[in-house]
């Protein structure tokens, strides 16, 4: 392996040797339409990545590579100043960049790529949905906890034995909120027989859950399923109006 990094591999003669931990530039795939994300990639450590869209993955040392830039961190600043080491009449030639939603992200973009249209990816767009509808069955776990533990501190106080309610699958109300996390990530037509049971006491009970759970599959199959920009922006617009009323 040391052979291969120091001598047959042109590692110490690389021109980017020096700042590699720090940053990696790609000048030659920077393209029109690129994708801007962080990841972790060792150790939990997160890194911004800067990708050519049209390259779909192919090798940095190819004509046409994938990977525009890599640089350790997310801090807008320290993304900015490696970026905007990049050619900038190339960067006023991006016309699209999809980024996630968070500010840091919007602001590199602004100020590396200022011509560009900015694209919320879709993917944190359902992943933010999918959250939210995962917080409200949180919600109502720690609601279900709280009140089993005061039903237990009223039944040593009365000298009873307290018996929690058991649904009809088994499940106590708090067994049905933990147990129902994957229910709530899966489409209905993908759920077992018992998640579907497991699902209609959950929503009879939760309707409210229910409602929050049906908005965020909706948006995802609208995203799914839609190839026309308008026609998207009009079906969210009505699924929007329909939740509201």
């Amino acid at each position: 392996m040391r052979q291969y990094r120091d001598f047959q591999s042109g590692f110490k003669d690389w021109h980017q040797r020096a700042h590699a931990k720090d940053w990696l530039l790609y000048p030659q795939n920077l393209g029109t339409h690129l994708s801007l994300d962080e990841t972790s990639l060792s150790q939990g450590e997160l890194y911004t990545i800067l990708t050519n869209k049209a390259a779909k993955g192919a090798r940095s040392d190819r004509r046409c590579g994938s990977i525009v830039a890599i640089v350790a961190g997310t801090k807008a600043e320290t993304v900015i100043e490696v970026l905007k080491q990049l050619p900038q009449g190339q960067r006023n030639k991006v016309a699209e960049i999809t980024l996630d939603m968070a500010g840091n992200m919007g602001l590199i973009a602004k100020k590396c790529f200022p011509k560009a249209t900015q694209v919320t990816d879709r993917f944190h767009v359902q992943q933010l949905a999918l959250q939210a509808v995962q917080d409200m069955r949180i919600k109502y776990r720690w609601e279900a906890l709280d009140a089993e533990n005061q039903a237990l501190e009223q039944a040593k106080l009365n000298q009873i034995d307290y018996q929690p309610e058991l649904l009809s699958n088994g499940d106590t109300v708090k067994q049905l909120l933990a147990r129902s996390r994957y229910v709530l990530y899966k489409k209905a037509t993908d759920w077992t027989e018992s998640q579907q049971e497991r699902a209609s006491l959950l929503f009879n009970r939760y309707p409210d859950l229910k409602q929050a759970y049906e908005l965020s599959q909706s948006l995802s199959h609208i995203f799914e399923n839609t190839t026309d920009k308008l026609y998207g922006l009009a079906r969210l617009a009505n699924r929007s109006a329909e939740a509201m009323a």
